[in-house]
């Protein structure tokens, strides 16, 4: 198997240059990938299910920094979590045209459920994240400016996988401020 690891990090920003005055709004995706990812899925979520391990929590977090030698934190980190839970119904209204399926996940983002039909909707729910940072211009100060996020996840042990915790940083974004 793959080692879990965290990939595909982007920082998108809305423009490249702002005034002193204005608002910065920077978007930052990222996966996990790996072993944690392929080991969450339909067979494996049944056999928690029957051994009573109904629930999976992943902490993340995600830090823009800016500067070279001395990095300096940009607006607020986000230090938050993921929660899926595992569970068993008849609910006529999901239905799986394919199976007959029973066990399902909810997974809840930022305290928003969410119940996908397929494996991989589940997987994108719980693995994939895409979180906006939203800072002051005059917190930078004027000049050119490079921007990078540091993304960092942890789990701990489940039927399924063992604990574990990865880390990454982006490629810098360079933001101009007049």
């Amino acid at each position: 198997m793959v080692e879990s690891k965290i990939s595909d990090i982007g920082i998108v920003k809305n423009k490249g240059e702002y005034a002193l005055n204005d608002t910065i709004e920077v978007n930052v995706s990222f996966k996990v990938e790996g072993e944690l990812r392929d080991a969450f899925n339909e067979t494996n979520w049944t056999k928690a299910y029957n051994n009573n391990d109904v629930s999976f929590k992943m902490k993340y977090g995600i830090k823009l920094i800016s500067g070279g030698f001395r990095k300096k934190e940009i607006g607020k980190t986000i230090d938050t979590y993921r929660k899926a839970a595992i569970f068993w119904t008849r609910n006529p209204k999901l239905v799986n045209p394919h199976k007959d399926r029973r066990i399902w996940v909810q997974v809840a983002k930022n305290f928003e459920p969410f119940i996908r039909l397929s494996e991989e909707e589940v997987r994108q729910e719980l693995f994939d994240f895409n979180e906006k940072f939203v800072f002051k211009a005059s917190d930078l100060g004027k000049g050119k400016h490079k921007i990078g996020a540091e993304v960092f996840a942890s789990w701990q042990k489940h039927d399924y996988t063992e604990p574990g915790n990865v880390k990454n940083s982006s490629k810098e974004i360079e933001i101009t401020i007049n």
